[in-house]
């Protein structure tokens, strides 16, 4: 049995997901590609196979728990989960006045349930083995609430506090927990072709973070030594005012 990934949050091939998945995959572990849309995903895992890697696109709803379990279960039939990576929950903005109870509980169920069912299928397998690391890809808005983005900073702040204790209640069994806060817009695929002339612009001003960058603070935080773990690393680029 080959030891595995899973990387839950995968979208468009220049997207975080996508690029997370790619590392680790090259850390030689069969990667487990988790998403939405089975076609980007489709695509994700057959550049991994491409490249001489091992991966499976997976079809999964993170807020539905019985497809959670099944991911985890069926990653586990193929190898012992190594590294489990959070990255769900797009952006989503909005003012309080006029915002359905819908739409926050959405963000809410994205950002932080799903990583509630996430971090308790992780615990569940990976914590008789005494090894392994499980991340969570925070925001700026984990750190603080801004005008306008009350949902998101609700939903993230909470992945943040969550993933804290998650940290401190599996650290002491062998399991790594981190969280990550990237701070700023990403230079992938969403961004450049939702808001093109924010994205250049940004682009320009040397604002946009660099996938190939994220990842490999990532896989970083993957292969500390116990003897010297990070619980959470944040990501800006020069330019990024904070």
């Amino acid at each position: 049995m080959v030891e595995t990934a899973i990387v839950a949050g995968v979208g468009p091939e220049r997207g975080l997901g996508a690029v997370l998945s790619h590392r680790a995959a090259g850390e030689g572990l069969h990667v487990f590609v988790a998403g939405r849309t089975l076609e980007k995903l489709e695509a994700v895992a057959g550049a991994i196979r491409a490249e001489g890697g091992q991966a499976t696109a997976f079809l999964c709803d993170v807020t539905d728990e019985a497809q959670m379990i099944d991911l985890w279960n069926c990653a586990e039939q193929t190898g012992p989960v190594k590294l489990a990576i959070y990255n769900a929950g797009n952006n989503m903005p909005g003012k309080v006045s006029g915002m359905t109870a819908d739409y926050f509980e959405r963000c809410w169920r994205v950002c932080t349930f799903g990583a509630f069912l996430f971090a308790r299928e992780a615990s569940d397998h990976m914590s008789p083995r005494g090894e392994g690391t499980i991340l969570f890809t925070g925001a700026s808005s984990s750190m603080r609430g801004k005008e306008g983005f009350a949902a998101f900073s609700a939903a993230k702040g909470g992945l943040r506090t969550f993933a804290q204790s998650v940290a401190k209640e599996l650290g002491p069994l062998g399991l790594h927990v981190g969280h990550v806060v990237i701070d700023g817009g990403i230079s992938g695929e969403k961004l450049h072709t939702l808001v093109p002339d924010y994205a250049a612009l940004r682009e320009q001003e040397g604002r946009l973070i660099d996938l190939g960058g994220i990842a490999e603070a990532f896989i970083q935080l993957h292969r500390q030594k116990r003897s010297a773990w990070s619980f959470e690393i944040d990501i800006r680029t020069h330019a990024e005012p904070w």
